[in-house]
């Protein structure tokens, strides 16, 4: 039987985008308290369902889901555009699919209009009411206004009408950078994409027993899990060392690892992997902010999914995919190294003294370190220290070539000497410290 809590979480998921909703309202609609519906609209904000909007109220948006991530919602362009609203606040959580330029005449530009776009204009009121009748927000720049009837109309619409004191150039620009900014963020694997939830794994109650823990572990095939107190969070982990010669009658509070390392969802999985590996962790439970259990994330997943993300094509291009595409294999001259690279200074890579930027050669030698170990050796990896010296300043447009030479490899971790030359002459030299990522 579904909860009062559930029910009022289906009412507002179905309720239309940019209905105003209340405390007193779904108190009186589904006959609850008010405290259970504020407790239930407060978890709906929580999820994506709601926003609370000053001046305004609480509206059901658009749930803006993980897959979603690279659209904008009008909200966030005001961000982007240090921009101003005139009109139609209760829209600012709606999603954005496209933006358009009102630069063409008002019979030319209906075609382009559609539903969640946004009209980039100028003063020009007709093509501002074209939009808003069409269902597309308006941006107008310049630092321009515009009549209070329109005003009206988008308040009435729940459609934004946006305000910003930059060109129509300048706005497009900002808008197209902040685009790239959520694929590249889409891109960023969290815990929560790949972690075991509650419901697909195991756990243990603090007062179950050490016979408890082996009939358990000899069910499912496991030997680490999570130990959890009466309400669901987290107090401890147990393994099999930890139950060697105990009695099956002792409680798991009295052999448990307390006070155990933790993941929350949002966490990036290389830091996780950083984490576990360093440690020699097999298993971290992923915890809520109030350290209810939540599943757990293993480092075999965690590994396989490191591994496989460095090979896969990026969709938006970082300032690092640009550096390191120009990064070439050389010929090897002498068996003295592991292996070597080429590339050469161009403007976009150095400082405002015409040389390269210190963290633009770090980036180079860290890419050629890791080019190294997963050509040469097949391992792949992550930078963990990087000592880097000047010897002479690199101008722009230098040769430069980077020499890396395997110093010692084990299991956790490898250590690269790099030599960097500019012109047949070394320039810089770097020692690179660098984490195995291995399977588990």
């Amino acid at each position: 039987m579904t909860t009062k809590h559930d029910q009022i979480l289906t009412y507002i998921d179905n309720l239309p985008i940019g209905d105003k909703i209340s405390v007193r309202s779904i108190a009186k609609t589904l006959d609850v308290s008010e405290g259970t519906a504020y407790r239930a609209i407060k978890a709906a904000e929580n999820s994506g369902l709601v926003s609370t909007i000053e001046r305004v109220g609480t509206i059901r948006i658009e749930q803006k889901l993980k897959g979603k991530i690279e659209n904008l919602t009008f909200a966030e362009i005001v961000q982007v555009i240090d921009g101003e609203v005139l009109g139609g606040k209760a829209g600012l959580n709606k999603l954005l699919d496209k933006f358009v330029i009102g630069a063409m005449q008002l019979e030319a530009m209906k075609r382009y209009i559609t539903p969640k776009s946004l009209m980039i204009v100028g003063d020009r009121e007709d093509v501002q009411r074209l939009a808003l009748e069409n269902g597309a927000a308006v941006l107008i720049t310049g630092g321009l206004q515009t009549s209070p009837e329109v005003v009206a109309l988008a308040d009435e619409l729940a459609l934004p009408i946006l305000l910003t004191t930059y060109d129509t150039y300048t706005v497009g620009t900002l808008i197209n950078r902040a685009l790239t900014d959520q694929l590249i963020k889409k891109e960023i694997t969290t815990v929560a994409d790949i972690y075991h939830p509650l419901a697909d794994t195991y756990s243990l109650l603090a007062t179950e027993t050490v016979g408890d823990y082996k009939q358990l572990s000899a069910a499912v095939n496991m030997s680490r899990f999570p130990v959890v107190n009466e309400h669901g969070r987290l107090v401890g982990i147990v393994t099999i060392k930890d139950i060697l010669d105990k009695p099956t009658t002792m409680q798991l509070d009295k052999v448990m690892t307390k006070n155990p390392s933790s993941v929350k969802k949002y966490m990036s999985v290389a830091s996780v992997g950083h984490s576990m590996t360093w440690n020699s962790l097999e298993m971290m439970p992923v915890v809520a902010d109030n350290l209810e259990l939540e599943g757990i994330i293993t480092r075999q997943d965690v590994m396989a999914n490191m591994q496989t993300a460095q090979r896969q094509p990026q969709v938006a291009e970082t300032f690092y995919d640009q550096i390191v595409e120009l990064i070439q294999p050389d010929d090897l001259d002498s068996e003295f190294y592991s292996a070597a690279y080429q590339f050469e200074v161009s403007p976009q890579m150095t400082n405002n003294l015409g040389t390269i930027s210190f963290g633009v050669l770090s980036e180079t030698v860290s890419a050629a370190c890791q080019r190294m170990l997963q050509t040469q050796y097949k391992r792949h990896s992550m930078i963990e220290q990087v000592n880097l010296h000047y010897l002479r300043l690199i101008q722009i447009e230098s040769q430069i070539k980077i020499l890396p030479r395997l110093l010692d490899i084990g299991r956790r971790s490898a250590k690269v000497d790099v030599d960097i030359y500019a012109n047949h002459v070394m320039v810089a030299k770097a020692i690179v410290t660098c984490q195995i990522l291995e399977r588990g």
